[in-house]
């Protein structure tokens, strides 16, 4: 990718991880990546920051790049499809970011075929990110290649043939550091509430957090085998677990993501068309 020009359509907090993460790698120079985004100002932070190039005009910004990533709100994605038409090279490759929009939109609004789609997340920020993607047969190996390069510069990466797969994506994995931030949220207000102070709270949490995720990476264990494991008959643990479950804990968390998937496939079209429930 060293000769590789990238320009990002749009230039928000997943955009700036992308960049971070292509620069940290040396994936290709700075002066390779132009960054464009409506306020200019976000521009000269992205400029001061890291060194690209940064434009309020996306044609502009998109104009000569080999790849063209699309990291904009789903909400505006048809203006922007609209706004780079004829603008993208005939043989560049588009990576787009932007969540529930399909390839069909976005070969349809480019009139280009070299599409790849993908789900990241949150945890890309600091390397740490899970991203689901899929390539149209037009992307030729050695774009896959490059595709592949960018998100593992994030994190870890899981390429999947059918694109449905990434609603479902969407509402796992790429919405997913949401639910874990609330489940931690709650954990500590409940130790405040026990007495702690919420620094003592957060850090008894975060920590446990961190080392049961470790933990369960490092294991071939099932999560329900680690879970009895810390469960002994009539102890706290099994108490709690009881509370939980009483609760709906896992209906709910089920539900919430069903609704997640839900509204994916609505901002891509297809709520009422594809037998959405």
């Amino acid at each position: 990718m060293k000769d590789a020009t990238v320009s990002f359509i749009g230039s928000g907090v997943m955009a700036e991880a992308m960049i971070s993460g292509i620069l940290g790698e040396g994936l290709t120079y700075t002066q390779n990546i132009i960054a464009s985004d409506p306020r200019e100002e976000r521009g000269k932070e992205l400029t001061e920051r890291y060194g690209v190039r940064s434009s309020t005009d996306n044609r502009e910004a998109a104009s000569g790049a080999s790849i063209v990533i699309l990291s904009v709100k789903p909400q505006v994605m048809s203006i922007v499809l609209d706004d780079l038409n004829g603008a993208v090279d005939p043989e560049a490759l588009v990576l787009s970011i932007v969540a529930g929009v399909r390839i069909k939109t976005i070969s349809e609004g480019l009139g280009r075929e070299a599409i790849v789609r993908v789900m990241p997340n949150t945890p890309a920020q600091i390397g740490e990110g899970m991203s689901v993607w899929t390539a149209t047969p037009a992307v030729s190996e050695h774009q896959r290649s490059q595709a592949q390069s960018i998100l593992r510069a994030l994190g870890e990466e899981v390429y999947l043939e059918d694109e449905d797969y990434l609603d479902m994506a969407t509402a796992l994995s790429g919405t997913g550091p949401a639910y874990v931030f609330l489940f931690m949220e709650a954990l500590i207000d409940a130790g405040v509430h026990l007495g702690f102070s919420r620094r003592v709270a957060q850090q008894l949490v975060l920590q446990t957090i961190r080392g049961s995720v470790d933990f369960a990476k490092r294991s071939a264990d099932h999560p329900a085998e680690l879970r009895n494991m810390v469960t002994s008959p009539g102890g706290t643990s099994a108490e709690a677990l009881y509370q939980l479950e009483k609760g709906g804990f896992r209906t709910v968390l089920s539900r919430a993501i069903w609704a997640a998937y839900q509204k994916s496939r609505y901002l891509g079209g297809l709520s009422g068309k594809e037998g959405s429930d």
